[in-house]
């Protein structure tokens, strides 16, 4: 069927990676995403094995990544040692079923032979064991992000021959707290939940059930409009960095151009003005006990030229009433150490993302806590809330090797460590409690975490559950270690879309939110479908449910539901208006990218780079808010 003409299209994702923040302007001419083929993104059914091929000249089987080690190609089941190896089936020929010590089975006590494997549920991929095993995979192009289905059926046949030119040069959180043992937890997520376990990584991470969740159904789930933030303006040939934002019961704060604003969530009243030293590096994902959240800042403006300076600069504020708390700053060898993260941990503010180690401060006071020495391992970033989990690097640039360490937040003790297998690259803590892990255990991807390493509260490995790049719509930036976007924990399980595929209309697209078991990694069997023309999007837990973004199709507006993490059942909690205004000014808000925060009927979508508009009469936003009605 014929559509009407599209809105603008969404802003390409932007790069992630620690440094100076990367151009993020709107692509005016970008086409829509190449259809795949049937069923792309679900992984497919089991299907049978072609017959072997005669006399077969045995190709070599592609190389695992470094520090794995090498696994035959996946035939039926051989003896345990000693058999002939059978070549690899042709590229796109169906596998069968892998035999001992493939992906599939589960893993036993350390130095005894994994369990026969089972068959994986229709819809989701074969799982991977713990570390020690990587199956043959086949390089894959990087594809660009989803970024949902609002585009006109005329242009996607136009475009059609040109879609994999465009992939080829295409793209491609919350933790609520409590601090571990030793700090009762008061710190509340910047999505405005109250306590330990609403959020990311929140209670029931590490169990089979769930809670209810706080958010509440709004007696009228259609949203208005409530404030749009303009964007300041920008010179020529310049980004300007306005990363953060945060939102309690009263106050909705956003960064701006050496500032930070705090608003009225539902009139958008300005209440308070916070003056920044420079422009804002990044944001605490809490606000902590006493409203306190804390952002990190460039040492002093930018010049003419728009020059970067170095994010030196540690704040906490108050949200309520937009009060500075403290500055301050670190010195190493009479230099000053620029961070690229922050985050909150109980009372404790962790600080880290560069290559001169880490440091603590004391929530309320400033008063540094602790700052690990830097020699052949120094800490690369925190992850906060629910505990302190950091990401240690060792080794040269070209040889780095990564220590997941679970921390007293008060002392910086380390309470357990657990060594990431060799080879791997761009570690992230995902979550905190409880830990789990991302790498990229092969090339850097799009998805930034091919792998998730599931860890035990002692700081063994459970399983290690591969995410096949170019499947799944996460996203875990270069260079940063706490947290991914895309991809949430909760009830025992690990969340995560799928890309987009094909619906059941012409040109329909859509997605899905499937389901791990964290201690197995086996498919939990649970669902929670976009719906056709919808793509869906987990944003954080709320108890036991997932609380999701869905982009609608052209003529419908978004939505915020609530899953149920154990059916997949969906509860409508928002939905914007589908106006052309509205779609226009989302449109570049891609959730991959975009901060997203929901809490109590009210959503807020914000950018964290503006740029100079393409034409005088553009209208350029740094953030809107919806209320339901």
């Amino acid at each position: 069927m014929t559509q009407p003409p599209p809105p603008p299209p969404n802003q390409p994702p932007q790069q992630g990676g620690f440094g100076p923040p990367q151009p993020q302007q709107p692509d005016l001419n970008k086409a829509p995403a190449q259809p795949p083929q049937p069923g792309y993104g679900y992984p497919q059914a089991p299907q049978q094995q072609p017959p072997a091929p005669q006399q077969p000249q045995a190709p070599q089987p592609p190389q695992p990544a470094y520090g794995y080690p090498q696994t035959a190609p996946q035939t039926p089941p051989p003896p345990p040692t000693g058999a002939p190896q059978t070549p690899p089936p042709p590229m796109g020929a169906p596998q069968a079923p892998p035999g001992y010590g493939y992906p599939g089975q589960q893993p036993g006590p350390y130095g005894q032979p994994a369990q026969p494997p089972t068959q994986p549920g229709y819809g989701y991929p074969g799982q991977q064991p713990g570390y020690g095993y990587q199956p043959p995979t086949v390089p894959m192009q990087p594809q660009s992000a989803g970024g949902g289905g609002k585009f006109n059926a005329q242009v996607a046949i136009i475009v059609a021959a040109v879609v994999a030119i465009a992939l080829i040069i295409g793209g491609g959180v919350w933790y609520a707290s409590s601090s571990g043992d030793d700090d009762k937890d008061t710190t509340a997520s910047s999505s405005g939940g109250t306590g330990g376990g609403d959020e990311k990584g929140g209670t029931g991470g590490s169990g089979g059930g769930t809670s209810k969740g706080s958010e509440k159904v709004p007696a009228n789930t259609s949203a208005k409009v409530a404030f749009q933030i303009p964007a300041p303006a920008v010179r020529d040939k310049q980004i300007d960095s306005v990363e953060g934002s945060w939102l309690t019961d009263a106050v909705y704060a956003k960064a701006g151009v050496n500032e930070i604003t705090g608003y009225d969530p539902d009139s958008g009243a300005k209440k308070w003005t916070l003056p920044l030293t420079g422009q804002t590096c990044a944001g605490s994902d809490q606000v902590g006990a006493g409203g306190i959240a804390v952002v990190l800042t460039e040492e002093r403006k930018r010049n003419a030229q728009g020059d970067h300076e170095s994010c030196t600069e540690v704040t906490a504020f108050n949200v309520g009433t937009g009060k500075a708390v403290w500055t301050k700053d670190i010195a190493a060898s009479g230099t000053k150490v620029a961070f690229g993260e922050v985050s909150i941990s109980g009372t404790t503010v962790a600080v880290g993302g560069g290559y001169n180690g880490g440091a603590a401060f004391d929530l309320t006071s400033g008063k540094v806590l602790w700052q690990p020495k830097v020699g052949e391992c120094e800490d690369a970033g925190y992850a906060g809330g629910e505990q302190l989990v950091a990401v240690r690097r060792c080794g040269s640039l070209d040889d780095e090797r990564y220590e997941i360490q679970l921390l007293n937040p008060k002392t910086g003790a380390v309470k357990w460590s657990y060594k990431l297998p060799a080879g791997i690259d761009n570690a992230k803590v995902i979550s905190t409690k409880p830990v789990v892990v991302g790498v990229d255990s092969a090339d850097i991807t799009a998805s930034g975490a091919t792998d998730v390493f599931s860890l035990d509260d002692s700081g063994k490995l459970l399983y290690k559950i591969g995410l096949e790049d170019g499947k799944y719509n996460h996203r875990c930036e270069i260079g940063k270690y706490d947290g991914c976007k895309g991809v949430v924990v909760g009830n025992g399980k690990l969340y995560v879309p799928t890309r987009e595929h094909d619906g059941s209309g012409e040109f329909s697209r859509t997605n899905e939110i499937v389901a791990f078991d964290l201690a197995t990694g086996k498919p939990s069997g649970v669902r929670i479908d976009a719906g056709d023309g919808y793509t869906i999007f987990p944003l954080r837990m709320d108890g036991g449910n997932v609380l999701a973004y869905k982009e609608g199709p052209y003529d419908k507006g978004d939505q915020v539901v609530s899953a149920d993490g154990a059916s997949g059942k969906e509860t409508l909690l928002l939905e914007t208006p589908a106006t052309d205004s509205v779609q226009s000014a989302v449109s570049s808000m891609v959730p991959t990218s975009a901060e997203l925060l929901y809490g109590n009927g009210r959503l807020f979508m914000g950018k964290d780079l503006i740029s100079k508009p393409y034409s005088a009469d553009q209208k350029v936003y740094t953030a809107i808010g919806f209320t339901a009605q």
